[in-house]
């Protein structure tokens, strides 16, 4: 199989931030957003990452986890850890956001 693209994003919900990898086309993709809800995350704001900064920040585990969606689409929680999350990525570097639900 073909290697994706992968996109790194913050996600805000009501558990608070997570940083995902994913090589689906876009954050709102349906079967992105159905497994989301499965973790009960049905709404949230979302920033894309720099992907640079990720594997910059992140090292080995960055690269494990994207050595895990090699070849499909799906996504992975690089970091759960809020405040580590935060302290690793500048508010002003982040552009617009990604909103989805009610």
């Amino acid at each position: 199989m073909s290697s994706r693209p992968i996109r790194a994003y913050i996600v805000f919900a009501g558990s608070g931030p997570l940083l995902l990898l994913s090589t689906y086309p876009k954050l709102t993709d349906e079967r992105m957003v159905s497994k989301l809800r499965y973790k009960g995350i049905d709404k949230f704001i979302a920033y894309e990452v720099d992907l640079a900064a990720a594997r910059e920040r992140y090292g080995d585990s960055f690269d494990n986890v994207a050595r895990d969606l090699d070849g499909v689409e799906d996504m992975r929680v690089l970091d759960f850890n809020g405040h580590q999350i935060m302290a690793n990525f500048s508010l002003k570097a982040l552009g617009d956001p990604i909103k989805y639900g009610e």
